[in-house]
């Protein structure tokens, strides 16, 4: 299984969040869960708006575009080798000082996904993936069976 984190994949062993992380700390972070079906991510776009209207609400700023957002993801698909199965996209606070204070958290640095100069806090995004338990019980619902973005 690989990790999608911060612009980079990494084997499941190897991908790590700081214990410092505040999504690990407070819980200051948001996440998607989303299903995808025959290669295809299902209602991305809704999936997407709710992940930034989250991200809005606790004035936590995504470190990248939804467009970079959804090649990451599709991305994320291809590099499993899974045609169905399950993605877990968080996206965290970053890396700070204990202490509920946001502002407190480091700057974005030249590790960080593409982000622009002004965004003040060194977000974490991961995308992790899990193939389905049982993909024979599953009913491809219709409309991921065109209109959903494809890995292929």
């Amino acid at each position: 299984m690989k990790i999608y984190i911060d612009g980079a994949f990494y084997p499941e062993s190897e991908a790590k969040i700081s214990v410092f992380d505040h999504g690990l700390l407070y819980g200051d972070g948001v996440f998607e869960g989303i299903r995808f079906y025959n290669g295809r991510i299902f209602r991305l776009d809704g999936h997407l708006d709710r992940l930034w209207d989250s991200a809005r609400a606790i004035w936590l700023t995504i470190p990248i575009s939804r467009e970079e957002m959804t090649a990451a993801l599709l991305e994320t698909v291809r590099q499993n080798e899974l045609r169905d199965g399950y993605i877990r996209l968080v996206v965290t606070r970053g890396v700070g000082n204990l202490g509920l204070n946001p502002e407190n958290c480091a700057p974005a640095s030249s590790s960080s996904p593409p982000a622009s100069p002004f965004i003040p806090r060194n977000n974490t995004c991961a995308a992790s993936i899990s193939s389905p338990a049982a993909p024979a019980a599953w009913h491809l619902p219709r409309s991921a069976r065109r209109s959903s973005p494809s890995i292929t």
